[in-house]
């Protein structure tokens, strides 16, 4: 790592210097998302220090897919955001350094559409079983549910709740989604967080939602923190 370089812009230099590898082993939709994600990135208002975080996660949240033993993905848990309120925030304008480059020379894949992208993974995500606002209403009855869960907006059933944060057969949420939710910011981006608990999680040896009650609750807890956080 570089003198005054937070481990933040050592990972997008490594995206940078592993981008054609990473374009080999992510799907179409993973690598389009994670070009659409770090143009989100760059465009964020770099005084924003809780946009640019929200930003940055979102960016990680694409590379999960990842093999481990991949020198991003291998990275990508020890990272940790140094966000400063600065204009000139090294996250930001590392961001902006590697489309430059992007954009400024020939690549194999082309700048994606943004909007048709974030519709690719939206109608992928509202695919898994999920209940409607109705059904929703039916289990708590007048008590509102509890804001961690990730709600889903579908255009044409309006609010979707993905099955998975409950136990078959009823009962509450599972206590560690409700955790896992809280550190994902699933309030502030339901869509990012469904993206984390449905796709596969290379460290955790599947998708973290088909893990419930396999794994210990701690496991999946963690591997969301060193996500956001870093170890």
């Amino acid at each position: 790592m570089n003198p005054g370089e937070d481990s933040g812009t050592r990972l997008l230099g490594l995206i940078d210097e592993h981008l054609d590898s990473i374009r080999a082993q992510l799907t179409d939709e993973q690598y389009q998302l994670l070009l659409t994600r770090l143009r989100a990135l760059a465009d964020t208002p770099a005084e924003d220090s809780r946009a640019v975080r929200r930003a940055f996660q979102a960016v990680r949240v694409c590379l999960v897919p990842l093999p481990f033993d991949h020198p991003v993905r291998q990275a990508l848990d020890s990272v940790r955001l140094v966000v400063t309120t600065a204009a000139d925030s090294p996250v930001v304008l590392r961001t902006r350094d590697l489309l430059a480059r992007l954009t400024a020379v020939p690549h194999p894949a082309p700048p994606p559409d943004t909007a048709a992208v974030i519709a690719a993974v939206e109608r992928r995500l509202l695919q898994a079983p999920a209940f409607s606002a109705a059904e929703l209403r039916a289990r708590y009855g007048a008590s509102p549910p509890p804001p961690e869960l990730i709600r889903l907006v579908d255009p044409r059933f309006g609010d979707r709740y993905p099955e998975f944060q409950f136990p078959p057969g009823g009962g509450t949420p599972y206590e560690v989604v409700l955790q896992v939710n809280r550190v994902l910011l699933a309030d502030a981006d339901p869509w990012g967080a469904a993206d984390w608990w449905l796709s596969d999680n290379a460290w955790l040896g599947g998708p973290p939602a088909s893990l419930l009650g396999v794994l210990p609750d701690r496991e999946l807890v963690d591997a969301a923190v060193a996500l956001v956080e870093g170890d």
